[in-house]
């Protein structure tokens, strides 16, 4: 191919991506797309895993970024969206970068404001899901041990 036609950086789902990278791991790097969803894109758009993410055009850019958007449209299974049965909409939704990340933090916020366990424990900082706090999770500086002062000898 072209040098023309190789982008160093791909710009995908608002994410800025090397173009080096192979398109498998590269389509993983958007925020909510893991390699099972990067694995079901490859396979419906019919394209090589192996090939480096640099070398596509905008088209096949514009049908990942269109089945990222609403991927149960396209054929993938309801069961490989993030987000099933959504709070607000009670729709199977697939959510991926800011979104993501907004939807994440108004769920731990609604459960501090009803004030559930969990909520108490992401206010205190604390472990959420069950694991042991006596000797792991600490937070804060670490402290040595004090030692005693030698007394100065005087001759």
């Amino acid at each position: 191919m072209s040098e023309q036609e190789y982008k160093h950086i791909v710009r995908l789902a608002g994410h800025d991506i090397d173009g080096q990278i192979n398109l498998l791991q590269g389509i993983t790097n958007v925020r909510g797309v893991g390699l099972r969803m990067s694995k079901a894109l490859i396979r419906k758009l019919n394209l090589d895993p192996s090939m480096r993410l640099g070398f596509l055009d905008d088209d096949s850019i514009a049908e990942i970024e269109n089945i990222l958007k609403n991927p149960l449209e396209s054929g993938i299974p309801e069961w490989y969206v993030n987000r099933p049965r959504d709070r607000m909409t009670g729709k199977m939704v697939h959510l991926i970068g800011a979104d993501l990340e907004f939807a994440h933090r108004s769920d731990i916020d609604r459960l501090k404001r009803i004030r559930s366990w969990r909520g108490v424990r992401h206010a205190l900082g604390l472990k959420v899901r069950g694991q042991h706090t006596r000797t792991t999770g600490r937070g804060g500086v670490a402290v040595g041990v004090s030692r005693k002062k030698l007394a100065k000898r005087s001759e």
